[in-house]
């Protein structure tokens, strides 16, 4: 093994401390291990490649992606390819924000402290709750948390949710719930809306949480009207799913009776990656702090009178007894959501409006030439915002690769999500796609088949 590795020892180092335990050799070390099992000889490795040619060969491999920078995006369902200002990278880049751990002692935490206290001011702004804690993982972690919450308000043990929330929400919360004792019910659908009907039939005093998305996983806008008192008669909690860039234009969920909102803040100056890093939102009312998942930072001042920020509440189970935490979450995405409040400073309330504005706007007019073309149809009928489904003439995946050898990332399929739904996809259009890349997309699919 001497010279095969990167520690510093030579082979007199090895041999004085093997002579300190008592082993002859290296291979003693492993003599508790069955022999049937040990590797014998080399490892299959290609051999050891230079700095410069590793840099070389990483660099190929990369090159061999396909991202957001060299394609035009019409992808989203929950990742989305929305523009990020410059500051955010330089600013949470910072190694006091980068390399910041778990604000424990807050004597020496109070830059990092004072970032989420800010991020978690923002997020009540933007959804008009009370409170708002540091963040949880993602938006399907703070969706499941969300309606836990009704749960523990409530004290009972039924969770309705939207078939409209996006199906990966929907897998997590199955996950959480089936080793919780908590049930799960579905309400069904209706032009690809909640049917309040249906939802009025299923509500009950059972119920502790409803959840809904706005604007749903399809894109479309959710009818609010009469929702919550339909909810709040049976003293169930009304949690409200939203899209943080669809909230300076839309109803903010306070203003329709909402309890408590969760969301996913990836847009909010995120990077799509691979599908994360990801940032949980999640906001209640104020008579809902004490059933809060994670953290919430707080602003006070010292024995000197000077401001200072601490960690005011943590509801988990690294704090306190597994039995009285609201959940086993015992972190939260901090440099994301210090990312998400630097793009929304930047932004400001004008800016923010103006995102949504183009999105919906977009949307609208990607929706109609789609829709016009032959062999291409309206799934649902309604109001949408920056997302919208489309029959499309034959099979998604093979339209995808037709659209990606033109450098075009196309829509998600939905029918492995809703097998009711075959040869539909549904597109997305964000502030970033212009009228010419618009344009593009219509002929690419005019011409395919």
């Amino acid at each position: 093994m001497g010279g095969k590795h990167y520690l510093p020892l030579t082979d007199e180092d090895r041999k004085e401390m093997l002579a300190a335990i008592g082993a002859r050799s290296m291979e003693d070390l492993f003599s508790d291990i069955p022999s049937r099992v040990r590797v014998k000889g080399e490892l299959a490795l290609s051999p050891a490649l230079s700095e410069s040619e590793v840099l070389k060969h990483l660099s190929e491999l990369a090159a061999k992606n396909r991202h957001t920078d060299s394609c035009v995006s019409f992808m989203g369902a929950g990742i989305y390819d929305h523009f990020i200002p410059s500051v955010v990278k330089h600013v949470i880049g910072r190694s006091e924000f980068y390399t910041s751990y778990t604000p424990y002692q807050p004597e020496v935490s109070q830059g990092i402290l004072q970032a989420i206290f800010e991020y978690q001011t923002m997020i009540c702004q933007l959804t008009g709750m009370d409170v708002a804690n540091a963040s949880m993982y993602d938006g399907g972690t703070a969706v499941t948390e969300g309606a836990i919450m009704g749960c523990g308000a409530t004290r009972r043990s039924k969770v309705l949710v939207s078939r409209s929330v996006s199906p990966f929400y929907r897998a997590i919360m199955a996950n959480y719930y089936d080793s919780r004792g908590l049930a799960l019910e579905e309400i069904p659908l209706k032009d690809g809306c909640t049917d309040l009907e249906k939802l009025a039939e299923m509500v009950d005093g059972e119920t502790a949480s409803v959840v809904v998305q706005q604007p749903n996983f399809f894109g479309l806008i959710e009818e609010t009207e009469g929702l919550a008192d339909l909810i709040h008669d049976q003293k169930a909690a009304l949690v409200v799913c939203a899209d943080p860039i669809s909230l300076p234009l839309l109803q903010t969920p306070s203003e329709y009776g909402a309890d408590i909102v969760v969301g996913e803040g990836q847009s909010l100056g995120v990077p799509s990656s691979f599908g994360g890093p990801a940032l949980g939102i999640i906001a209640a009312r104020q008579k809902f702090v004490r059933q809060m998942p994670g953290r919430i930072a707080g602003e006070t001042v010292d024995s000197e009178g000077n401001r200072g920020y601490v960690l005011t509440l943590q509801t988990r189970e690294q704090h306190i007894r597994r039995e009285k935490a609201a959940s086993n979450i015992c972190s939260n995405q901090a440099l994301v959501a210090l990312a998400a409040s630097i793009y929304m400073s930047t932004l400001g309330r004008q800016g923010m409006r103006e995102v949504a504005e183009q999105c919906i706007q977009k949307a609208a007019y990607a929706r109609g030439k789609i829709c016009a073309l032959k062999g291409y149809e309206e799934v649902f009928p309604g109001r949408c915002f920056k997302e919208f489904a489309v029959k499309v003439p034959g099979k998604p995946a093979d339209l995808n690769c037709a659209l990606l050898e033109k450098n075009i990332l196309g829509g998600v399929d939905l029918e492995p999500f809703y097998p009711e739904l075959k040869q539909t996809m549904l597109f997305t259009v964000t502030e970033k796609r212009t009228g010419e890349e618009i344009d593009n997309l219509v002929r690419e699919l005019e011409g395919w088949r």
